[in-house]
């Protein structure tokens, strides 16, 4: 310990020391022996495939490869030598590096058998081959390090640089600090490691107010107003391998991030006095608060709040959807399928006046579809799937009994989150995060991503930042993370900032010391313990405000406050979220109860509405006047399509899915939920993640990967190619074809036009792939892809 401790004081003393500016030298002739030399590799790949066109080829190809060998050598010795000396750091580096080496090696082997020519051709040539990709490879990630890791797709058209109009301070007090935000995110995630608390490059400190105003060795760096007079924005702007470019560790900045900082400095540089205290960033009240409830004459309490709302904000109540318009929504919000056209008949014949209500009931009452639905949303939140990255290493574990019978029995909420924080065997996979292969960075150990998906998604938190160092969006410290992190940990874990350990050890407390204390001497399991019973108490009004906001958010578009991981933002209605909160407790932590609340509001069966623009619709500014339009999720569409195409198998419960299982023959009546299988490329492209993280919302507007998908997919095709085999068989009559489509998939029968043009199509005697066509045709209607 002493010798290794003597060995590192001796390389820092060298590194400080000038007496061997001789290596610097030598580290900065490496651009000398790779721009050109290096690449007589790649010549003589190409050469080597006409080498018979070529007098002396073999002659010629040989020394290239001499020549180049050797010069990859020298050219990694150099650069390691470069890199030690000019401190240069990142993951561009390491690619840079390792490349750089593999290619070296071949290289070696390759000479060698050049040499030797001992008739191992097929050999040469390989190796050969592999040397020119790893130069062209190597090559690549060396000009990134010079140019920036966009300088290959910055010139594509579809990468043009933000509108930075975007930024523009609409309410000053407000924006600005949200514009100063975005900017200390930029310099605490590029500048800190060489300007920061712990290290002053030309004596230059970027994490504090007075220290960026008072400039470093060479003087102020900011003019607040001017831009490019500003040092700062010069530095930024120099290109990569200019030696005041900053950052100066071979990663430049985005053009969105030298945008923002421009803008900031043109609009004042704007940088509040008291960064990090709790005046700064909103936090919501812990406590639960019951309001009383408002007058008036709404049976539902929760249409009584947003009566309320929609009288001090001059909004006009929507009138209800019919009949078939909202069963279709409940059935694909309980059980994530689609009424059959005579469900919708009966229920559009029943007079009974509480239809809606019973209807509901109904679906609740119905464990499994109502399970298999729902166990889509638990599966992203909770991080569990069936394959993919810790399960492979065993470094992971699925909680799908579990969660699935959780689901089926209505566990209470209270005490499903206590199985999920002092797990047994089958419920412990979402506490202990994924051991990643290799070496853990600090802020992504397992401990610590307990902390932050606990956090996520039972406290609607976010705890990443913090778990790096003092988050620069939140009030959250750094120790904050660590010691909430120590509650998984089987001992106290010391702080590392920004993946740099301080030396010191973080304590073991809760979030919110008024939920009680954590006994820091416990083992793991009486930690675990403790957190359960702290975190399920009807004190902590906060867990339960997040569970309530995203059923509402999952049903209704948008949760009552916008982005559900972010529960300090402000809600449209603080009334009727914390009203909420506290009736889900009371009556018994029941999601089913909270379920059959909203779905039976008049607010829920209002008519929907559509956004243009869906990033105004998590804006603060939000106005609410009813349910958002929303596409099927992947789930939702893989089963809606089976179901329909295999009208045949429509049997109340399903456990085949062509879709989700490549289009094989069903070999049953029965249907397999889209939740219950692997991952696809079908259900990747329609928006379901691979679950390695935490995924509390999915993307809302369709994408270029969708529409390849829909019109290439092989498992969409195979499927609707399937189907028409079978409706070619049980349905010979067009116009009943047609007709039974139409009902079965959109609810109704067609209209006159409709048959009109599907009998043009068709014929009197459709083959197969007309039939798949028409499918296809139904199946792509926003009329069947969107909740309305």
């Amino acid at each position: 310990m002493i010798s290794e401790t003597l060995l590192a004081a001796s390389n820092h003393l060298l590194l400080e020391s000038n007496s061997i500016w001789i290596l610097q030298f030598l580290g900065r002739l490496h651009p000398l022996f790779v721009h050109f030399p290096v690449s007589l590799l790649v010549i003589a790949g190409f050469l080597k495939l006409f080498q018979r066109k070529i007098n002396n080829g073999e002659q010629i190809i040989n020394f290239l490869i001499i020549v180049g060998t050797s010069s990859a050598i020298l050219s990694v010795g150099l650069g390691l030598i470069l890199a030690w000396q000019d401190e240069y750091s990142g993951e561009l580096l390491d690619f840079h590096r390792y490349s750089g080496i593999f290619l070296a090696v071949v290289s070696l082997v390759l000479l060698y058998l050049t040499i030797n020519k001992q008739g191992l051709d097929s050999a040469k040539n390989l190796l050969l081959g592999i040397a020119t990709i790893g130069t062209i490879v190597t090559g690549h990630w060396g000009a990134m390090l010079t140019h920036g890791d966009t300088y290959l797709t910055e010139v594509f058209p579809w990468n043009k640089s933000e509108d930075t109009s975007s930024l523009a301070l609409t309410t000053p007090d407000t924006d600005q600090v949200k514009l100063a935000s975005q900017v200390r995110t930029i310099f605490a995630h590029n500048c800190y490691k060489c300007h920061g608390e712990a290290k002053q490059k030309g004596d230059l400190r970027l994490d504090e107010k007075e220290f960026i105003f008072a400039g470093g060795k060479n003087g102020k760096i900011i003019i607040p107003g001017n831009a490019k007079q500003s040092e700062i924005y010069r530095r930024i702007t120099l290109p990569v391998d200019h030696k005041e470019s900053m950052p100066s560790k071979g990663k430049s900045l985005s053009k969105s991030e030298i945008e923002i900082i421009e803008y900031w400095i043109a609009n004042g540089a704007f940088w509040p006095d008291d960064f990090g205290k709790e005046s700064l960033f909103p936090r919501a009240e812990l406590a639960p608060r019951n309001p009383s409830l408002p007058k008036g004459s709404f049976e539902n309490p929760i249409d009584l709040w947003v009566n309320d709302y929609f009288t001090k904000n001059e909004i006009t109540w929507k009138k209800k959807v019919d009949d078939k318009t909202y069963l279709r929504r409940v059935y694909l919000d309980i059980h994530g399928l689609t009424p059959s056209f005579q469900e919708i008949k009966d229920f559009e014949n029943d007079s009974n006046p509480d239809k809606r209500k019973r209807i509901v009931d109904k679906l609740l009452s119905q464990n499994d579809p109502y399970a298999q639905h729902w166990l889509s949303f638990w599966n992203d939140a909770l991080r569990n799937d069936y394959t993919g990255t810790g399960y492979i290493t065993k470094g992971r574990f699925n909680i799908n009994h579990w969660l699935y019978t959780s689901l089926q029995k209505n566990k209470p909420y209270n005490q499903f989150v206590k199985e999920l924080l002092n797990p047994n065997e089958e419920s412990k996979g979402f506490i202990e995060g994924i051991k990643w292969r290799g070496t853990v960075n600090a802020s992504q150990r397992t401990e610590m991503q307990a902390a932050q998906n606990v956090g996520q998604v039972l406290l609607g938190l976010n705890l990443k930042c913090a778990s790096c160092h003092d988050s620069f969006v939140s009030d959250w410290k750094l120790e904050d993370a660590y010691a909430f992190a120590n509650i998984f940990a089987e001992e106290r874990l010391e702080i590392a900032r920004c993946e740099k350990p301080i030396g010191k050890f973080a304590d073991t407390r809760l979030l919110w010391p008024s939920l009680g204390n954590i006994d820091s001497t416990g083992t793991k399991s009486e930690k675990l313990s403790q957190l359960a019973e702290a975190l399920v108490q009807p004190s902590n009004g906060r867990m339960y405000r997040t569970i309530v906001n995203r059923v509402w958010a999952q049903v209704m578009g948008r949760g009552i406050v916008g982005t559900v991981d972010e529960m300090d933002n402000k809600p449209w209605s603080q009334d009727l979220l914390d009203w909420l909160a506290v009736n889900f407790v009371e009556n018994d932590y029941d999601l089913k109860k909270l379920l059959f609340l909203i779905t039976t509001s008049d607010t829920y069966q209002m008519e929907s509405v559509n956004s243009s623009e869906p990033a105004l619709v998590l804006k603060d500014s939000y106005q609410f006047n009813g349910m958002l339009r929303r596409r099927l999720s992947a789930e939702q569409l893989s089963d809606v399509v089976s179901k329909v195409i295999f009208p045949i198998f429509n049997a109340s419960d399903y456990s085949y899915d062509p879709i989700a299982l490549a289009g094989y023959q069903p070999t049953g009546s029965y249907i397999t939920r889209a939740s219950l299988v692997s991952n696809n490329s079908f259900l990747t492209a329609l928006g379901r993640p691979n679950r390695e993280i935490v995924t509390t919302s999915r993307p809302t507007e369709s994408s270029l990967l969708q529409a390849l998908e829909f019109t290439n997919g092989a498992r969409l095709d195979s499927t609707l190619k399937i189907g028409a085999q079978k409706w070619k068989t049980i349905q010979p009559n067009t116009e009943q074809l047609i007709k039974t489509l139409y009902q079965e998939a959109l609810g109704r029968n067609p209209s006159p036009q409709e048959v009109k043009i599907a009998l043009s199509t068709l014929g009197k005697n459709p083959s197969e792939s007309q039939i798949q066509d028409l499918f296809w045709a139904v199946i792509m209607l926003p009329e069947f892809q969107i909740i309305y």
